[in-house]
């Protein structure tokens, strides 16, 4: 996704260039409108399951920080004693099944190249968690009741799937993106137009800065609640020895970044905002697999930084030849408690509706 469509202002001359992106946008946008419209109209029905559903997604392409969100909040609803399950559709996997079984909750059974990076990623980052992936997302549900008692089911990426019944919809949006130019695409950087966020519960900032600072304004509905959420370097791990280091260790040195993600450019802020100086760069299409030739190919001279998520598609023995560091990460919630209250009270009037 090209940077200018992230600004909140266009010069004349952008808004020229790019007008001829403009009848695309208005097919997208009927595509979108219709879409949603169906369900709404009732000439679809979405499908309820005997469980409780929140789904997570966003109105933005990529990278607005949903899937560790998704992580987080699972956790979190887990030690207030949910029994939660995470769905995802997964991405780019090679598995056509309506269900996959990513997670018992104790082992992770599938690898990327089947489900896809994220469910797999999700897999590992929330021990006690099952998470299912497919293309059924109502299958997955049953599923997840049936072998692990789920109560509570979490669909990651489901603010536009509406083919399941949501209890809720949280929206994450980027703080410091914003909405960007509030086009559509693909003149711009939404997969709806602003007007679907009636249809949200609440909205997520994602990647606050420390300061606190959103990127509000007028075009988001002024009733809709919202939290915060930021992403906290934790530290980094070296998956072919399985060694630590602090983040720390990063500054003042030459690095190269490895990632297939919707934005590496952000990554490569965070590691400049350490001290680190990218000197090189290998990104890739969001949600590719690595081969071993790619990883083969990269500088052996350098120190090399990845996301955990691209590390779920590197096996160890792979980055022997290059020096790959993982940046693990970790959400912190200003307003942890206020955010779990709302989810909780929110679920149960729903519940006292049905």
């Amino acid at each position: 996704m090209p940077e200018a469509l992230w600004a909140l202002e266009e010069s004349r001359t952008r808004r020229l260039a790019l007008s001829p992106l403009l009848v695309a946008e208005l097919f997208y946008r009927l595509g979108a409108w219709l879409h949603r419209g169906v369900y709404r109209w009732g000439l679809r029905r979405s499908r309820r399951l005997p469980a409780q559903v929140v789904a997570i997604g966003n109105l933005s392409v990529g990278g607005s920080g949903k899937t560790p969100f998704v992580a987080w909040l699972a956790a979190e609803l887990v030690a207030r004693g949910h029994k939660v399950a995470i769905l995802s559709r997964g991405v780019r996997g090679s598995a056509g099944d309506d269900v996959n079984v990513v997670s018992d909750g104790e082992r992770v059974l599938s690898v990327p190249a089947r489900v896809g990076d994220e469910p797999v990623w999700l897999a590992g980052a929330v021990p006690g968690v099952p998470v299912l992936a497919g293309r059924n997302r109502r299958a997955l549900g049953l599923r997840a009741m049936s072998l692990f008692g789920a109560e509570l089911l979490l669909l990651d990426d489901g603010f536009q799937h509406h083919r399941l019944h949501r209890d809720l919809n949280l929206v994450c949006i980027d703080a410091r993106l914003g909405l960007g130019n509030g086009h559509v695409l693909p003149r711009g950087p939404l997969r709806e137009p602003v007007s679907a966020l009636r249809f949200a519960d609440a909205l997520i900032w994602t990647r606050v800065p420390e300061d606190g600072s959103t990127r509000d304004d007028p075009r988001l509905p002024a009733a809709l609640p919202r939290f915060h959420a930021r992403m906290r370097s934790l530290q980094l791990r070296r998956p072919s020895t399985g060694e630590t280091l602090p983040v720390e260790t990063l500054r003042g040195t030459e690095v190269g970044l490895l990632a297939a993600i919707a934005r590496p450019d952000r990554l490569r802020d965070d590691l400049e905002a350490m001290g680190a100086r990218v000197v090189q760069t290998r990104s890739f299409a969001d949600h590719h697999v690595y081969t071993r030739a790619e990883l083969d190919s990269l500088d052996p001279e350098l120190r090399w930084l990845t996301t955990a998520k691209d590390a779920v598609k590197i096996p160890p023995d792979w980055s022997t030849a290059a020096r790959i560091d993982v940046l693990e990460e970790e959400v912190e919630c200003p307003d942890r408690k206020e955010l779990l209250d709302w989810i909780e009270a929110g679920l149960a009037r729903r519940a006292s509706r049905a």
